[in-house]
């Protein structure tokens, strides 16, 4: 079978599995009867898990030179540890399982997109067109993971999981092997690569705008609860949203363009403020999950700049540094931040200030984007990225 058409399959798949961990981890654990605080200090502890676990593997698939057998075993350990994760109710087991699913779990995605990006320049086409299957699968196994949960209840998850990871299992033991080329993640490398002031504005400006982001998947399906909402409702708000994704990333080799990559992550920045700001006085959990359709100006327009536009100001050496670098920041840092301080927060406060404070925080990476565009926007001496058609 054709290594692209294996791959797209495999994006479905994986993406399917973190729809079913991000989203509905803490909508299980609020079932499980713990509280936004505790819901955000498991998730934020995850974080950091995610802070070691990312690049660890990272290092042990540069050191084995394959990704495929380390994705073999990184689904192999995820489907058993998942299984029994949504089978816990013990709040002692429901941390350990939760920690040990972000170790095998979240590794998954910065090796993922290296092979996006590599199939897609040896290939020819747009890394649009394999990122696409992702959010359809994201979109997919949201809403039937919504179902899931409102007819079979929260611990019908167990199955579901683990059978959508031997799947994955499956697809990836047929993919060809792929060595890494890129250079290991190590202290000597990580120095050059935090030495660019401009690579590190602009990591600064991934984290201002990624932390409301995370914040909002972290506690959209507690609100969508506390408002009167049902599982199936979360289900069809992250599908809505996942769904909208899709055109945007396999219209990306038209729309986003060398040079524009900041402007374009303002963009983003401004309409998750007014994503956000809606959010704080929405009283209807049904046109809440509706709102959830601006994910199409949002998240893959933001993550799809923040790429191209990492891998056009470091040297070609430093990517796959950077890839990881990347990851770390959206998934780890910002998550443990976007989970403890949202989490005291909501528990505080309430959904209302909590989406103010997001939505405001939303605003400054919208300006912040905005003044580093006139600083860099307009530089065209950078390496250009082979990732569309």
């Amino acid at each position: 079978m054709n290594t692209s058409i294996l791959l797209r399959s495999f994006n479905f798949l994986y993406f399917a599995l973190l729809a079913m961990f991000i989203p509905f981890l803490p909508v299980y654990l609020d079932d499980q009867g713990l509280t936004p605080a505790q819901i955000g200090l498991v998730i934020g502890t995850g974080g950091f898990i995610t802070i070691i676990a990312q690049p660890l593997w990272g290092m042990i698939s540069d050191r084995t030179k394959t990704i495929r057998k380390v994705l073999l075993l990184l689904l192999l350990c995820s489907a058993i540890t998942g299984y029994f994760l949504y089978d816990s109710s013990s709040y002692i087991q429901l941390i350990l399982l939760a920690m040990l699913l972000y170790f095998f779990l979240m590794p998954i995605d910065p090796l993922t997109e290296s092979l996006n990006f590599r199939i897609a320049e040896a290939s020819g086409i747009s890394y649009g067109s394999i990122r696409t299957y992702g959010a359809l699968g994201y979109g997919i196994m949201a809403l039937l993971t919504g179902y899931v949960m409102y007819y079979l209840g929260a611990r019908g998850l167990g199955l579901l999981f683990a059978g959508s990871c031997l799947l994955a299992f499956l697809v990836s033991w047929k993919m060809p092997d792929a060595p890494v080329s890129g250079k290991p993640v190590t202290l000597n490398s990580l120095r050059h690569f935090f030495s660019n002031k401009e690579t590190l504005l602009f990591l600064l400006l991934v984290f201002i705008i990624s932390v409301p982001a995370r914040m909002n998947d972290t506690f959209l399906g507690v609100t969508l609860l506390d408002l009167g909402g049902s599982a199936a409702l979360i289900g069809q708000s992250f599908f809505l949203a996942a769904i909208s994704e899709i055109l945007v990333f396999a219209l990306s080799f038209w729309w986003l363009r060398k040079g524009k990559e900041l402007k374009i992550i303002s963009f983003a920045g401004a309409c998750y403020f007014i994503r956000f700001f809606l959010s704080a006085w929405i009283t209807d959990p049904y046109l809440l999950a509706y709102l959830q359709v601006m994910q199409i100006f949002t998240f893959p327009v933001f993550y799809s700049a923040a790429i191209q536009y990492l891998y056009r100001i470091v040297p070609e050496e430093w990517r796959a540094t950077g890839q990881t670098v990347l990851a770390l920041l959206f998934f780890g840092v910002s998550g443990i931040l976007a989970s403890y301080a949202g989490g005291a927060l909501y528990g505080s406060f309430g959904g209302r200030s909590f989406y103010l404070f997001v939505s405001v925080m939303s605003l400054a990476g919208t300006l912040f984007g905005l003044a580093l565009y006139r600083t860099y926007g307009n530089r065209s001496n950078e390496v250009e990225p082979k990732v569309s058609s």
